[in-house]
């Protein structure tokens, strides 16, 4: 897969990860081996899934398993601001990344979800 064709959502996953991680680099040393460290494998997970998804005839249930490890990312991340790891600047930030991620990987995922009918 040419990097022109790598769907949006892998993109968006691997530049959050580049921003991310030096966020993560900068939590006090109690915090970053526990509270960085499940959010930084988090979301290397979400990417794994992603590229998964990519290559795969069944996307949904990788695209299903990668929401779901978002929001669980999502939690740990909104939890780090509320213990002050986080300025709110950076919070606010990186939750809007998150935010998008979890809303191109919806997209895509409903893009091949069947249709469903209408009550």
């Amino acid at each position: 897969m040419a990097a022109s064709t790598v769907p949006q959502a892998v993109q968006s996953c691997h530049e959050l990860l580049l921003w991310l991680i030096p966020q993560l680099d900068k939590f006090p040393r109690v915090r970053r081996f526990t509270l960085g460290e499940r959010i930084e494998a988090g979301l290397l997970v979400v990417l794994e899934l992603l590229v998964e998804a990519a290559y795969s005839r069944n996307k949904e249930a990788p695209l299903r398993r990668a929401n779901v490890q978002l929001e669980v990312v999502r939690h740990f991340w909104r939890l780090a601001h509320e213990l002050k790891v986080l300025a709110t600047r950076q919070y606010e930030h990186g939750a809007t990344l998150i935010d998008n991620l979890g809303r191109q990987i919806g997209g895509w995922l409903r893009s091949h979800s069947p249709a469903q009918p209408n009550p």
